[in-house]
């Protein structure tokens, strides 16, 4: 069940903040980058960097990429928000990429440290989609953004407790 959007915004303390979206099912996932940076500058955030790639597949490589401390020159992003839709057809490729976007996505956060935000959603049809992505109280997008958030400000206040 769909929960609607609550409005706890966690201040961004001008942090950095990277999204990875996915430009296929692109009316869906421009919804849900609308709503993340909607969500992301309403917080104060320091810069927002979008970058797109073809498809949800392709999302990992660049979360990695950005994760990676040498890759913008300095500290990588407080959070990285991948977002994308992949929809159910009639054979099981979806729930391959779905399986295989997810685990990569895990491990790249555990591997470098950095929160990275796995909003690439497997639907079953575009009713499903249109509810999680279009409505404005289902966006997953701002969800993304909020749980980005919490996470940079959580991963923050350990890492200054461990210093």
């Amino acid at each position: 069940m769909l929960k609607k959007l609550q409005s706890n915004l966690v201040p961004a303390g001008e942090a950095r903040f990277a999204i990875v979206a996915s430009e296929y099912n692109a009316r869906y996932v421009n919804a849900m980058l609308r709503g993340a940076r909607a969500e992301l500058k309403r917080a104060g955030a320091g810069s927002i960097q979008v970058i797109r790639v073809p498809g949800a597949y392709e999302i990992p490589l660049l979360a990695a990429e950005l994760a990676r401390p040498a890759a913008a020159g300095a500290a990588p992003p407080a959070a990285i928000l991948c977002l994308g839709v992949i929809l159910r057809g009639e054979t099981v490729h979806a729930a391959h990429i779905g399986e295989a976007v997810s685990r990569a996505l895990m491990d790249i956060q555990l591997q470098f440290g950095v929160p990275v935000i796995h909003e690439v959603l497997l639907l079953e049809n575009e009713a499903q989609a249109r509810a999680r992505c279009l409505g404005r109280e289902h966006n997953r997008g701002a969800e993304a953004a909020r749980t980005a958030l919490a996470m940079a400000r959580v991963l923050r206040r350990v890492r200054r407790g461990l210093e």
